[in-house]
């Protein structure tokens, strides 16, 4: 283990995002446990900020919050207010000045469902089981996220040894080759997107109980 050379802001993974169903406490218990929040900074243009909570955009829009968590990494909560479970992931969102080409990317190699661009929306984003993958213009370059608070993002993927041949056939090379972990009965293998997010891949975390 060694610290990590900065938080999740200015790479690839900018930030994860949660959906809770009461912002309000949400936010509440981020600050009193001593956190930050940046809402005011980091929320888009134009959405009115009250007591760290952005006021939705429009008529029945959902109101969000960010917050800096340990090793600075930033976390978006969106509230969800007909959830039933306390908190749950609701996306991800990779930054880069090739946006549109990396929401591509994800499409081609992991089957992503993009969604049609939402009017007035600055980022385009693609469906994966579980998680929606925003893809937002970087205004600055970014780095990719090895070494960094978010060192790697993760897809659980079923015959992941005949995918990875997929992938290597597709010229897209393996950090880790397709590796057995019996201690764990899982397989793991990582890559690398374009833009130097790295990702790990595993067969059987799911089971893991």
């Amino acid at each position: 283990m060694q610290a990590p050379t900065g938080g999740s802001k200015g790479t690839t993974a900018d930030h994860i995002g949660f959906s809770v169903p009461n912002l309000r406490a949400a936010v509440d218990r981020i600050t009193a446990n001593g956190f930050k929040m940046i809402t005011t900074a980091e929320a888009p243009a134009g959405r009115e900020v009250k007591d760290g909570i952005a006021l939705p955009a429009q008529a029945g829009g959902a109101s969000i919050a960010f917050a800096l968590g340990p090793d600075d990494v930033k976390v978006e909560l969106v509230e969800v207010k007909q959830q039933t479970v306390p908190i749950q992931l609701h996306h991800l969102h990779l930054f880069g000045q090739q946006n549109v080409e990396m929401q591509a990317w994800y499409v081609k190699t992991f089957g992503a469902r993009p969604r049609p661009p939402a009017a007035g929306a600055v980022f385009v984003s693609a469906d994966l089981p579980g998680v929606t993958l925003n893809f937002t213009p970087a205004a600055n370059p970014v780095v990719g996220t090895q070494g960094r608070a978010v060192d790697h993002i993760g897809f659980e993927v079923k015959n992941l040894e005949e995918f990875t041949k997929k992938l290597e056939a597709d010229g897209i090379k393996l950090e880790r080759p397709y590796t057995k972990v019996a201690a764990l009965d899982i397989s793991i293998a990582f890559i690398k997107d374009p833009w130097g997010t790295y990702i790990e891949l595993t067969d059987g975390l799911d089971r893991i109980k």
